[in-house]
């Protein structure tokens, strides 16, 4: 499927209000003049080794997961009202 501008044009106009912020995010994105993204993909490897307190920070998020003591996205949104 092929687009040009003015099919884009077209689809911006049909955007709620509410779902502007979003578009524009993504067509930033699409830019890739997001800041964080940016950060993000200049960063170097994390190689430090996990420390001991890291180890256990997941494993108790693990067993928190196993235990149902955890939210999806979607709850999430649900329970805070997005």
């Amino acid at each position: 499927m092929s687009a040009n501008r003015d099919d884009l044009h077209q689809l911006i106009e049909q955007i709620p209000d509410s779902e502007l912020t979003a578009a524009k995010r993504y067509l930033q994105f699409l830019r890739n003049v997001d800041p964080v993204r940016k950060a993000l993909d200049a960063a170097p490897i994390d190689d430090e080794p996990e420390t001991e307190e890291e180890a256990n920070a997941v494993r108790d998020a693990e067993s928190d997961i196993r235990a149902g003591r955890s939210l999806t996205t979607e709850e999430l949104k649900r329970e805070i009202g997005l």
